[in-house]
């Protein structure tokens, strides 16, 4: 049977609209140069006369996936004499809470030294001990604000200022939009490496921009900081529109995906369910011993704009119920502009805690370093809902946002 005309127009118009939307995002992708690529692209001219130090992860990598460090290195033009490696080290060989100490890289024959857990005047000595005279800082975040790399920046800025180091941050892209912040604002009294600073759980900002925010408004003496920013980035922007290869800035963060629900589920850690870590979608997959299917069936009946929630079984291979089968679900997100995943996390503690009598916050109450105050424990242990959970921090929440505006650089 042949298609009629109006079918055969229909398809040929969506095919059209298809071919424009495609290379629409390819010209998006070819736009887009991170800091890095335009210090290179002129010449490195920032860092002229100047010895180097770098603060960089695997994720500092070049559009071919070079390292920027491995580029430098071979590069005249750069005085790059030692290299500072953060949480789960400089090439990426220690898993959370770890750090590869200090070594010679095998490659360059750099030093490394390590800055895990490392704040203040021992972190400035090391800066000293390295004889560097600028520190330079380049770095994938991930948006939210228990990710520890943006701590590393604040306590690096910090140690610059305080051994006389000049600061300069290479931006590149928030994964997940800069579109807006989101969740509770940290109470000091909750600071921990997880949160130095009051800024909301989903911050929406780049490392320059954090960088700036970290600088006039909360480091006592501010560091001599310059930035390099992006070229051809929008804020509306996913990860996949930059054209960049992505590298799993930590080993349980493997996709743009992990990144996009983590600032929502990663408050799992803060229970005894499994947040997914020793799984092929951590983050992505949540459960327990004894969680069913009611888990998923509650989850999907408060119809959360942009994901769907499927009942799952997974065993992990590591870390909490290792080797063991629990239940739990998986989440979907199928409309990444609607979704919210601090909403998100909340419902699905509150709906966890209401279908699972095993339910239980961890004992050292890690939840309320995650989210910056006993607030959403509190009201959850008291039969909050979500929306009321949501509604206890708008006020401290516009107030960031006022703040964070000062200091956005991209539209």
């Amino acid at each position: 049977m042949r298609p009629s005309r109006r079918a055969v127009i229909t398809t040929a118009t969506a095919a059209a609209v298809s071919a424009t939307s495609t290379a629409a995002a390819a010209q998006r992708r070819g736009r887009l140069r991170t800091g890095f690529e335009r210090l290179a692209q002129d010449g490195y001219a920032l860092l002229d006369g100047r010895k180097v130090g770098i603060v960089t992860n695997p994720t500092g990598v070049t559009r071919d996936a070079r390292h920027i460090v491995d580029v430098m290195h071979a590069d005249a033009r750069v005085d790059l004499t030692a290299v500072f490696g953060p949480e789960h080290g400089f090439r990426g060989t220690a898993q959370a809470g770890g750090s590869e100490g200090r070594y010679d890289d095998p490659a360059t024959g750099l030093p490394v030294y390590d800055t895990y857990l490392k704040s203040g005047r021992p972190l400035a000595d090391v800066f000293t001990a390295s004889g560097v005279d600028t520190v330079v800082f380049d770095i994938q975040d991930v948006g939210a604000r228990f990710y520890t790399y943006i701590w590393t920046l604040y306590d690096c800025m910090e140690a610059a200022g305080l051994a006389g180091k000049r600061f300069v941050v290479l931006d590149r892209p928030n994964p997940v939009t800069g579109r807006a912040a989101l969740g509770p604002v940290l109470h000091k009294e909750f600071a921990t490496f997880v949160g130095r600073q009051p800024i909301s759980q989903a911050h929406g900002m780049t490392v320059a921009e954090l960088a700036r925010l970290f600088n006039e408004e909360f480091l006592t003496e501010p560091v001599p900081l310059e930035t390099v920013t992006m070229s051809g980035w929008r804020r509306s922007e996913f990860y996949d529109a930059s054209g960049l290869p992505w590298v799993p800035p930590s080993p349980n963060m493997p996709t743009p995906e992990t990144a996009l629900v983590y600032s929502g589920t990663c408050l799992f850690e803060g229970t005894n369910l499994s947040e997914g870590r020793g799984t092929t979608r951590p983050f992505e997959l949540l459960g327990a011993e004894g969680v069913d299917r009611r888990w998923a069936a509650a989850a999907n009946e408060l119809a959360l704009p942009g994901v769907r929630f499927r009942e799952a079984y997974f065993a992990p291979t590591f870390s909490k119920f290792q080797g063991r089968t629990v239940g739990g679900v998986q989440l979907h997100v199928h409309d990444r502009a609607a979704f919210d995943p601090v909403r998100t996390g909340i419902a699905l503690l509150v709906t966890a805690k209401r279908v699972w009598s095993g339910f239980a916050w961890r004992p050292d109450h890690w939840i309320d370093k995650l989210t910056g105050s006993t607030r959403v424990r509190t009201m959850i242990d008291a039969g909050a809902g979500p929306d009321e959970v949501v509604a206890g921090w708008q006020e401290e929440l516009a107030g960031f946002r006022g703040m964070r505006r000062k200091y956005l650089l991209y539209r």
